[in-house]
């Protein structure tokens, strides 16, 4: 059985941006050929491609910076130095990460069809795609 690395929660800030070093966590494991195979076909998507479209970079452009990097202090640096938004508009973008599978009825079924695929169906305290992820990852 392939094993896990977790990368970190969705939770977790780096330069001002909720959700950012699960991201380059997630780059780094494809980079060096260990994102877990759960993670494949949503690489770049979902909240990463929410993130990439927030902070206006491209994928290729994000890769290639945290390929280029050695430490998370140096992704920051770049960060600071290309993504050029306003405390609101990460505040706007960490309201949509943290409250995703609140906001209507297709979410919230979709989050209870995912929380039931996992196993987490009678986990009441399950109310975002944010808590989802660290229940599943056996953080929450």
């Amino acid at each position: 059985m392939e094993s896990i690395i977790y990368p970190r929660s969705p939770r977790e800030l780096m330069s001002g941006w909720v959700y950012l070093p699960r991201f380059v966590d997630k780059i780094r494991l494809h980079l060096a050929g260990k994102l877990h195979s759960d993670y494949q076909e949503n690489f770049t998507k979902g909240f990463d491609a929410a993130w990439l479209k927030a902070a206006g970079v491209t994928a290729e452009t994000f890769l290639a910076a945290v390929k280029d990097s050695v430490t998370d202090g140096q992704v920051a640096d770049w960060v600071r130095q290309n993504v050029k938004k306003t405390e609101a508009e990460k505040k706007a973008f960490a309201e949509f990460v943290l409250n995703r599978g609140r906001e209507d009825d297709a979410m919230k079924a979709r989050l209870k069809m995912r929380k039931e695929e996992a196993g987490l169906g009678r986990r009441d305290d399950i109310q975002t795609f944010v808590d989802f992820i660290d229940a599943d990852e056996k953080r929450l």
